[in-house]
Order: C-alpha cells, then structure tokens, then sequence
C-alpha cells in the first residue's frame, strides 16, 4: 500500500510537471500568436497608411500640376495678347511719325512753320534824296518791285521768301496805296529786307544777271545790295488761309 501510493504520487506529480509543461508551451505559442497578429496588424496599417499618404501626395502634386499648366498657358496667352498689342502700338507709332512727317510738311508748304538754310538776303532801300531829278515816285521802291523780284526768286527755285518778317505764301498780297506799302496787310517800307531760301548760286544768277531787274532798279536810282548767307532764318506765316469760293471734291 505504501508503495503504490507512493507510485500514485509519482505519476501525480509528472502529470502535473507535464501539464504545466503543456500550458506553459501554449501560453508561449499564444503570446507568439498575438505578438505576430499584433505585427501583422501593424503593418498593414502602416501600409495602408502609407498607401493613404502617398494617394494624397500624388492627387495634391496632380492638381498643382494642373494648376501649373493654366497658369503657363495664361501665361502664353497674355504673351500673344502684349506681342499683338507691341505691334499695334508699333503700327500706330509708325502712323504717327508719318502723319506728323507729312503735317510738319505741309505745315513748311504752306509757311506754318519757321524755316531756315542757305540763301540770299537782298536789301532795296529807295533813292538817295540829294540824286533825285523830277518826279520823286520814280526813285521809291513800289509794290510792283517787291513783285518782279519775289517772282524772279521763286522762278530760280526759292522755297521760302519773306518781306520784312513777312512770310510770303500763296495768299499773299503785296499792295501800295500811295507811299504805304502792305505785305499781308501789314505795313512795311524802306529799306526792304527780302530773304530767300533756296541754291545760293541759282538765286544769286537769277537776280544779278546782266539786264536783270535788280540792274534796272539800280539805274533808276534805288539803292540795291545782295548778299549770300549761309543760314538765313525765315518766320513763319501768322494768317490763316481763307478760301472763299474753292471747296472740297466729296
């Protein structure tokens, strides 16, 4: 009896060493379970949120991307816009300069416009009064002189002449109503100082040519002077053209 209690203790107790064996096997198989589920967890939230992350990443680079190419193309855009503008601007620049060439033009045609340039300045002054024989009107300078020579200037090429600071235009008239001479309405007398722009040499032969008119002035007595001048200034014409019976071809 002793003995077979003793046996049954025995198997007791290997019993009770194999069975905490088992569990402690367990117990450590079940920790391993959990802590790999617990890792497998893990990872796939980390994956997942890295997946996440980079949707994000790539959906926010795509939009400024998108942005970034209509903001280029705006750009693009608004380069043609000013090019097109630059050259409107240049066309009307261009336009300007020749509508301005062409009015200071016509502004120089019509005496708008004070001029210089090589010349002649003539100076016809009337008769010495001690040299006067008879009939003192044949040894003044008159209206129809001032004529004669303005014509033969503008016949040798003038292209602007004037009479004691009047400019002489298309519309002028040189008129005399007893000792008073009138060049644009205004009086002028004696000494008569004409400019003439144009080729020195050529106006200068058209005047003092033998027989010319400026010689017939001379031996009427009417005192005459001729000089070259490189820059001669002539002003410009202050009134205004009328036109009382030409109009425009519609």
């Amino acid at each position: 009896m002793c003995i077979l209690k003793k046996v049954r203790k025995k198997v007791t107790e290997v019993n009770h060493k194999k069975v905490g064996i088992l569990l402690g096997i367990m117990c450590m198989l079940l920790t391993l379970g959990i802590c790999i589920q617990i890792k497998t967890v893990s990872d796939s939230s980390t994956g997942v949120g890295k997946t996440q992350k980079e949707n994000e990443l790539r959906n926010s680079v795509l939009k400024w991307k998108e942005r970034y190419e209509a903001i280029y193309q705006e750009g693009i855009d608004k380069e043609k816009e000013l090019e097109e503008l630059r050259t409107e601007v240049a066309k009307e620049d261009t336009d300007s300069v020749n509508l301005r060439n062409e009015l200071e033009q016509a502004g120089t045609l019509l005496g708008y416009n004070e001029v210089t340039g090589q010349g002649l300045m003539i100076i016809l002054k009337d008769a010495n009064s001690a040299k006067v024989i008879g009939n003192a009107t044949d040894y003044i300078v008159h209206d129809g002189d001032l004529l004669e020579v303005i014509n033969a200037l503008k016949n040798a090429g003038a292209e602007a002449i004037s009479i004691n600071g009047q400019r002489i235009v298309n519309s002028t008239a040189i008129t005399c109503a007893g000792n008073i001479t009138k060049v644009n309405g205004e009086k002028v007398g004696s000494p008569f100082e004409i400019k003439a722009i144009g080729l020195t040499e050529k106006l200068n032969g058209a005047l003092t040519m033998p027989g010319g008119y400026l010689e017939l002035l001379e031996e009427d007595g009417v005192q005459v002077e001729v000089k070259e001048v490189q820059n001669v200034v002539i002003p410009k014409y202050n009134g205004i053209y009328q036109f009382e019976y030409a109009k425009n071809v519609e």
